[in-house]
Formats: C-alpha cells, sequence, structure tokens
C-alpha cells in the first residue's frame, strides 16, 4: 500500500549534519534558501558553528529546509498523500506541502516565528515520560502552577514548558514520582503561555503573507482536526499554535479514525514514527 499520511517533525529531531545528501541533491533550493534567509543555512546545518542550532530562530528556517528537501524526495517515489500533519514547527512544512504558501513564503514564515519565539528568554521545555495527561494537570496544578503542559504526545509522554528555575525545581519532583525528566535543548517555553505577548505581531506578519486554501487535509496542532476553508481560520491556527498545546496524540487518532494508512515521516530521524507506534498500541 502506498504511503497515504505523511508527517514531519518538528525541532526536537534537528541534529548537527542533517540534510548533507539532500543539500547536494537539491543544491538550487538551499542557494535560494539561504538567499532568503540572508545567511549560509548549509552551513549552520552541517557544522552547528557556535551551536546556532540550539537557538529557535536559527532552527525553524533550518529545519524547514531539511524538511521540505525531504517531502521533494519523497515526492519523485510517491503519490500525493491523503492527510499530512506536522508536528509543531512541522506544520508549517505541512502547510507549504498542502499549497497555503509556497516554499519562500515559508521560510519567511517560520524564520520570523523563530526571531519572536526566541526573543521570550528565562524559559525552556522538558518531557515527561510514565504519566498520563490528567496526573500531570493535577501535578502542575498542585506544585508548579506556572509550568504548562505543551505536548500531548502520546498517552504517556507529555511536554511542558516553563520558567527554568521551575523546570529545576520540577524535575526533582517528578523523578521521586518514578517519572522519566528529560529536559530539551529548546531556547523557550514553546507552546505555553509565555509565548501569548509575541502573537499578535506573527499575526500581523502572517495576515501580509499570500495564502491559499489546503489542497491536501492538513490536521491542526491546535485543533487536532483539519484546517478550515476560510482565510480568517487558517490564519487563526497558525497563530493560536504558537502558546497552545500541541495535541499530537489526538491529531495522529484523528487519522487513524478515518481509515487504515500507513504512515510516513518525512523528515530527518524517526521520532514521529517511534510516536506512532506508542500511539498505535
Amino acid at each position: 500500500m502506498p504511503y497515504k499520511v505523511t508527517m514531519f517533525p518538528g525541532q526536537g529531531s534537528q541534529f548537527k549534519g542533517m540534510g548533507e545528501d539532500l543539500f547536494k541533491e537539491f543544491p538550487e533550493t538551499v542557494v535560494a534558501a539561504s538567499a532568503v534567509l540572508g545567511y549560509d543555512v548549509a552551513d549552520i546545518c552541517l557544522n552547528n558553528i557556535n551551536n546556532l542550532l540550539n537557538q529557535t530562530n536559527y532552527t525553524q528556517p533550518a529545519m524547514f529546509l531539511v524538511n521540505y528537501l525531504y517531502y521533494q524526495k519523497y515526492l519523485k517515489e510517491n503519490i500525493m498523500p491523503v492527510y499530512i500533519l506536522g508536528h509543531s514547527l512541522g506544520e508549517f512544512n505541512a502547510l507549504n506541502a498542502a499549497g497555503v504558501f509556497d516554499f519562500e513564503t515559508g521560510l519567511r514564515i517560520v524564520q520570523k516565528r523563530g526571531e519572536l519565539m526566541f526573543s521570550i528568554g528565562g524559559t525552556g521545555m522538558a518531557a515527561v515520560i510514565g504519566s498520563d495527561y490528567k496526573e500531570i494537570k493535577q501535578i502542575l496544578n498542585s506544585h508548579f502552577s506556572d509550568i504548562d503542559i505543551a505536548n500531548v504526545n502520546t498517552p504517556s509522554q507529555m511536554v511542558i514548558s516553563g520558567p527554568l528555575e521551575s523546570l529545576e525545581k520540577a524535575a526533582d519532583f517528578f523523578e521521586e514520582e518514578g517519572l522519566v525528566f528529560i529536559p530539551l535543548k529548546v531556547s523557550g517555553a514553546f507552546h505555553s503561555r509565555y509565548m501569548n505577548p509575541i502573537k499578535e505581531k506573527f499575526h500581523s506578519f502572517i495576515k501580509e503573507m499570500k495564502l491559499n486554501k489546503c489542497t491536501v487535509p492538513v490536521i491542526s496542532n491546535y485543533t487536532a482536526a483539519p484546517y478550515p476553508e476560510e482565510m480568517e481560520g487558517i490564519i487563526k491556527n497558525m497563530v493560536n499554535q504558537i502558546d497552545s498545546r500541541v495535541k499530537w496524540m489526538q491529531s495522529v487518532e484523528y487519522v487513524l479514525y478515518q481509515g487504515d494508512y500507513n504512515f510516513m515521516e518525512v523528515g530527518p530521524g524517526e521520532v514521529l514514527s517511534n510516536v506512532l507506534k506508542k500511539i498505535r498500541n
């Protein structure tokens, strides 16, 4: 059965050296991307100079480019998918694949998104493994009210966002509870209340872009349902994704309820493929 659902990973999948073979296969695209961004994006991906891949203002455009190139290669051997999903930053690759905006417009959008998200300092994220959403939410409400649940990836894998000092305290608490706590190498409390101050600037930027309706259903991180047809709704989903929880498990479940589809992760690594197995189980 051909792949009918594609999944684009977010920046949690980034690693030094990503995209090397693809840069050789699609050199003109890489040159065009560097021209849009104003710096050598391939050099950052391959060499991670000054650890810039740990800064989301550089990570997001780099990840968008690499995911895009993976998708161009995917299309050489596969038909258009029936559904498209993207985790966090990956959702913008999904929107590009569905024709909402072209490649260069997408680069500009994610570059602006990364710059705005990077401007919120003193915060971070961590994965918590071994408990469900309800229990994690109760713990946070009772003990760490300034920390939000940012991602629901599987029934027992959550990602939380908040001030770095609070996350350090939470690490000891969760580990004492027998849960796995993994600080993430990101530069902000993404998908949480701490991103709220940048939403209006992002909205103002996006509404000036040339956007189209989805040609293929894209499942929204914000709603765990297909993007709407009206332009106002498309922009609303893109903007609200910044400070809202990524409902990844619910998004995958939505597709699973539609039929027996083959899923294909289009990007570096197998993070989403492994998450999919846990959701299916």
